[in-house]
Order: C-alpha cells, then sequence, then structure tokens
C-alpha cells in the first residue's frame, strides 16, 4: 500500500523564522515551497549580490562560498525536522554531526534561485540523517548527505 502523499505545504518566511533559530545575515532558506512532513522539504534561497559575503568572496567575481551551500542545506533540512515535529522539539536546534559526499558542481551567482531538496534517509532517535540537492534553473550544483542532532 503506497504512503498518502501530504498536501502540498508552502511556508513563507515569517514561519520559516518561526522554526529556525538563525536570523540575517546567516538565514539562508527564504521560502518552503514543497514540505511533506517527515520525509522530504523543497525550499528556496534568492541570492542577492548585497549578501555580505560577496563583498569578499571574490572581489569581481562574485560566488556564493560551498560552505555557505552547506550550511543552506542543513537548515533546508532543519526546517523539515522542526516544522514536521513542532511541539515534540519545541525550542530545540539542530546541529551539524557530519556530513559526507559533498561534491559541489556549478558555482552560484547572485541573481540565482538556489532550490534545495531534502529526503530523509534514517532517523535514530534525535539523530537524524539527509540526502540534499542544491539546483540552479534545474541544474544540480551541490549535493550532500548530512548528519544531523535535535537538542
Amino acid at each position: 500500500m503506497e504512503r498518502e502523499r501530504a498536501e502540498v505545504k508552502i511556508l513563507p518566511i515569517e514561519e520559516i523564522m518561526k522554526v529556525l533559530p538563525h536570523s540575517y545575515p546567516f538565514l539562508f532558506v527564504d521560502r518552503v515551497l514543497e514540505l511533506d512532513p517527515d520525509v522530504r522539504v523543497v525550499c528556496l534561497k534568492n541570492v542577492t549580490i548585497n549578501e555580505p559575503f560577496f563583498q569578499g568572496h571574490f572581489p569581481g567575481r562574485p560566488i556564493m562560498p560551498g560552505v555557505l551551500l552547506v550550511e543552506a542545506m542543513g537548515q533546508t533540512a532543519g526546517v523539515l525536522v522542526l516544522h514536521s515535529h513542532a511541539q515534540e522539539y519545541s525550542g530545540m536546534n539542530v546541529y551539524f554531526m557530519g556530513f559526507d559526499k559533498v561534491r559541489f558542481r556549478k558555482v552560484v551567482r547572485p541573481g540565482d534561485q538556489l532550490v534545495i531538496e531534502a529526503k530523509v534517509l534514517r532517523r535514530r532517535g534525535s539523530v537524524w540523517k539527509f540526502w540534499c540537492e542544491a539546483k540552479v534553473d534545474g541544474d544540480l550544483v551541490a549535493e550532500a548527505e548530512l548528519l544531523a542532532m535535535i537538542q
């Protein structure tokens, strides 16, 4: 028997800020496009030239740092967990424990819309494992397997 698909949920920035502890300039999720609790989430990050990291990365040829792409994937996974378990994990945070299989395929530049998908691979207690992909215009720009703990 197939699992019933959850209704597609779209969350605006105000709802995201209720579940993630991050704030500007370190919030890298602008909108939730799809959310299937405990299964997957798709989020959007609008990449703009006025992001503070572009001042030094790199002058004259701005690209989003890879470590911030991984952070955006982690925040996307955090939205999935913290929204899916809002009561159980109220007031808690998602912390990175590790990441594997990280690959950067293309650069991300100002003006790009970064679409990030996180899928749950496994959960054991408060430890979660995710597969994440980031795309721009449908092209894969980064991917990673993330391990996180809720505390």
